[in-house]
């Protein structure tokens, strides 16, 4: 019976132990047996079965604890998010960031991760976003910059190439929010806290110094005046109407910086979502339909080449229209075909034959010519907005659109690059990158006051050319921010009051601390302060009509 081969359900031979030194291994703090042992969920030796295979492939290997020092840092950063920012946005969401930033590095060294280039590429760019509001009072490009830097926080921790990397990855915080809870809960129940002796006599003697400086501090307060007023300015306010608020931030901070620690522990790797490509189709089936696309892209980019290029003159003669009424007229349904045309792309792609040399040459040529063409499309939609806004000046929304309407020119030039290069492992960050560098670029630029100068300077050339000709539409400046204020100030009266009017009711009388306020406000308050508004009934609602003729709906 020597000849018989050992049976397939004889029990292997035991693999040699590996060798483990330091505290992640068997005996150190860190490791299986330690304190802060990786979090398994109480009474399963695996994580918890989820509802589909695609989220279950995303599992983590393993999620390091939650160690006091993270749980600390995150009631650190409720805190601090309580006291910074009830009074506004500024400074303090860089101060509220460090700290979470912080107790998602100390998780992340529990957990053995170390930091790669991308990690520090997507934590920058998130820095330069929430450096807006520092400079910037403007809500829309600050809701935007918080929302960026949110997502690339996730990005950074979660890592991920492939597109379902990139983009799940992005909005992955709120699956970590409430999890988090549980998961610190979990790690330190039952365990020793450390430094137990030395962090209680410290809480206990500022306790006792809390209450002696209570009372002789009223006492002395109460005895002289001067001693009052000193006191009065380094004790803080306490409001009792503002508890509640102050409440939601600190479980709002408190939260979101235990799921950046959570993601740090172990973050989900979205990376593993398997997509399946589509059906392959014929080649005449999948060819035809973008083959004539193709052609209608090249037929509107001559036309354009005829009427365009004419100058302004080809415009009244060929459509009949003003250059402004020219541009309104399509301009958002080119904006329109530029978006449906990144989803075509990404839908023939998919189904695109590729099981010859000569399917996927076809492919590549039938679609790098369809993002060439609409490239020409999105060159038409900038020209017909540089004709609009010529002729009616600049607003929020048309900056914004125009802003976006860049991005989307330079996604095709970026698809382009990948067809040629052939290579597309690059593209998904890249593409990601280019999105939010947009977003910041938007943000540091200023919009409100980049639409203000604009305005102005538009009036004060009308002035040179003909005084008594010469509008400016207010309702393209008013219900600006304090962002617009330097440039607004240059106009004359009664316009410039018509303007700056709102704008200083905004501002208010009460200044903010310094940490809940952009440097626009301060350079704002203070040229008001010098030239506040003429407040006379010389001023009044009919001359603000008045001083803003010539104003164009969108």
């Amino acid at each position: 019976m020597s000849g018989l081969s050992t049976p397939a359900s004889a029990d292997p031979p035991p693999a040699p132990e590996r060798p483990s030194y330091g505290p992640y291994g068997p005996s150190g703090p860190y490791g299986p047996s330690g304190p802060y042992a990786p979090y398994r969920a109480p009474g399963r030796s695996a994580p918890a079965k989820l509802a589909t295979a695609w989220l279950r492939r995303s599992d983590p290997e393993r999620r390091a604890g939650a160690t006091p020092r993270v749980v600390l840092l995150a009631l650190l950063t409720g805190l601090l998010t309580a006291w910074l920012l009830y009074d506004g946005l500024g400074a303090n969401l860089l101060i509220c960031a460090a700290a979470t930033a912080l107790g998602a590095g100390c998780a992340a060294r529990v957990a053995g991760r170390r930091i790669r280039p991308w990690t520090v590429v997507w934590s920058l760019l998130a820095l330069a976003l929430l450096a807006i509001p520092v400079w910037w009072d403007a809500g829309w490009p600050t809701l935007l910059a918080v929302l960026g830097a949110l997502g690339l926080a996730s990005l950074a921790l979660h890592g991920g190439r492939r597109w379902p990397g990139v983009l799940l990855a992005l909005p992955g915080l709120p699956w970590h929010l409430l999890p988090a809870v549980r998961w610190a809960w979990t790690s330190l129940e039952g365990r020793p806290l450390p430094g137990r002796g030395r962090i209680v006599p410290v809480l206990k003697a500022l306790a006792v110094a809390a209450v002696l400086l209570t009372v002789f501090g009223l006492l002395f307060a109460s005895a002289d005046a001067a001693m009052a007023d000193l006191l009065g300015g380094l004790s803080p306010d306490l409001d009792l109407d503002q508890l509640p608020a102050r409440g939601v931030l600190f479980v709002l901070g408190t939260l979101t910086a235990l799921g950046f620690a959570r993601i740090a522990a172990g973050p989900r790797r979205w990376d593993r979502t398997v997509i399946r490509p589509g059906r392959e189709r014929r080649r005449l089936e999948w060819a035809l339909p973008l083959v004539a696309l193709n052609l209608m892209f090249g037929a509107f980019a001559v036309l354009q080449a005829v009427v365009v290029l004419g100058g302004a003159d080809a415009v009244l003669s060929n459509t009949g229209m003003s250059r402004s009424a020219y541009a309104r007229q399509g301009f958002w349904q080119l904006s329109v075909i530029t978006v449906l045309t990144l989803v075509v792309v990404a839908v023939a792609k998919r189904w695109a034959p590729r099981t010859t040399a000569a399917d996927r040459r076809v492919a590549r040529i039938l679609l790098g010519l369809l993002c060439v063409l609409a490239l020409a499309v999105v060159a038409s939609a900038l020209g017909r907005m540089w004709f609009y806004v010529d002729a009616s000046g600049l607003t929020r929304l048309r900056l914004w659109v125009l802003v976006v309407e860049v991005w989307l020119g330079v996604v095709f030039l970026l698809l382009i690059t990948a067809g040629l290069t052939r290579r597309t492992g690059w593209l998904p960050r890249v593409v990601v990158l280019s999105g939010m560098l947009t977003v910041a670029v938007y943000g540091l630029m200023g919009p409100d006051a980049i639409v203000a100068e604009q305005n102005v300077a538009r009036y004060e050339r009308a002035l040179r050319t003909d005084p008594h000709a010469a509008t400016i539409d207010l309702r393209n400046v008013r219900d600006l921010s304090a962002d617009a204020v330097p440039a607004l100030d240059r106009l004359p009266e009664p316009q410039r009051s018509c303007a700056l009017e709102l704008i200083r009711q905004d501002l208010g009388q009460e200044a903010k601390p310094w940490y809940a306020t952009g440097a626009s406000v301060a350079r704002a308050r203070q040229i008001l302060a010098e030239r506040p508004p003429v407040d006379s009934p010389v001023i009044g609602r009919r001359a603000c009509d008045r001083a803003g003729l010539g104003y164009e709906a969108w």
